[in-house]
């Protein structure tokens, strides 16, 4: 995320933390029980179940940034920064697979560095490094990561709605990144290797597991505007442009490794932030509900339905 990205998402996580330690000690603004974590290091959720019969993944380990982890979607841990909802897809698989053992790294504001090293997500929190919890035994990992790595995903939704305020009938974010920068091929050909670097270093660590990559969920609609997806008229195909290839960047990475690709961007056609029923928040950030410009719970179950869908897939 850009500094100024981040900030906004401190901020509102802030202030959904401040709700809910003013209303009870452990709820979410909901009023819903919060998994307990570490305030310092942002601790992993992890599960353990005991085996109802044959079950085909004993070690699943769940890694991504917020639109694994699903902010603000009940309930959601915010101690440690990561901002993590027991109802993102990862939870919503590992139920549906009955897993054995379940590991959640996912963690808000995440990039592929992320993965490798530690995380902070706020001053004086300190996440480990995803990676660290895939060991040799694990035999699923789902992964969703890459678009807040050159600040992309801020890019989006931070710059182009900023600048809507100069022109809102023309396109001033598309005029300002082809005379300015960054580059949108140029940065996602990096991108799409930083998560083959990172596809691969899972493959090293845990030979034998199943690998999905879940791509991003798409916020603007194929055509027309809306107040919840604040652009200037003219740069909605831009905005359409950046996810699209951003998608593009992730399918070639798990392309070069082999890996399972899961399209959240093709799947959630006619479910963008305009229409009328979307699987990604507006603008507006709603407590108990998702953060602004990402994922609710209606996408999160979307994605663990063709999640589970690929999975099951992998033992026929």
């Amino acid at each position: 995320m850009s500094r100024g990205l981040r900030l906004l998402v401190t901020a509102a996580l802030g202030a959904a933390l401040l709700t809910s330690c003013s209303s009870a000690s452990s709820s979410d603004p909901g009023g819903h029980s919060l998994p307990s974590s570490s305030p310092t290091t942002g601790a992993p959720r992890v599960s353990t179940a005991p085996s109802v019969g044959p079950t085909a993944y004993k070690r699943y380990v769940a890694m991504g940034d917020s639109y694994s982890a699903g902010p603000l979607i009940p309930t959601t841990d915010l101690a440690g920064g990561c901002a993590r909802s027991d109802h993102n897809y990862p939870s919503l698989v590992a139920k549906a697979l009955d897993v054995r053992t379940f590991v959640d790294v996912s963690c808000s504001g995440a990039t592929t560095r992320d993965v490798t090293h530690a995380q902070h997500p706020f001053p004086g929190s300190t996440v480990p490094a995803q990676l660290r919890v895939v060991t040799r035994n694990t035999d699923l990992v789902t992964i969703g990561i890459g678009g807040n790595d050159l600040n992309l995903f801020a890019t989006l939704v931070g710059t182009c709605t900023r600048l809507r305020a100069q022109d809102p009938v023309g396109d001033p974010c598309t005029r300002s990144l082809q005379a300015t920068g960054p580059d949108l091929d140029t940065m996602t050909i990096t991108i799409a290797q930083h998560v083959t670097e990172v596809l691969r270093a899972i493959e090293r660590k845990a030979p034998r597991a199943e690998v999905v990559l879940v791509s991003y969920l798409r916020l603007a609609p194929d055509s027309g505007s809306c107040p919840s997806l604040p652009l200037a008229a003219g740069d909605y195909p831009e905005g359409r442009r950046i996810q699209s290839t951003l998608n593009s960047a992730l399918a070639r990475a798990a392309t070069r490794t082999s890996t399972t690709f899961v399209d959240a961007y093709a799947m959630s056609k006619g479910h963008d932030v305009c229409s009328a029923q979307p699987w990604v928040n507006g603008s507006q950030t709603k407590q108990g509900v998702a953060l602004a410009y990402h994922p609710l719970e209606a996408g999160m179950r979307a994605v663990a339905k063709q999640v589970v869908s690929q999975v099951e897939s992998f033992g026929q």
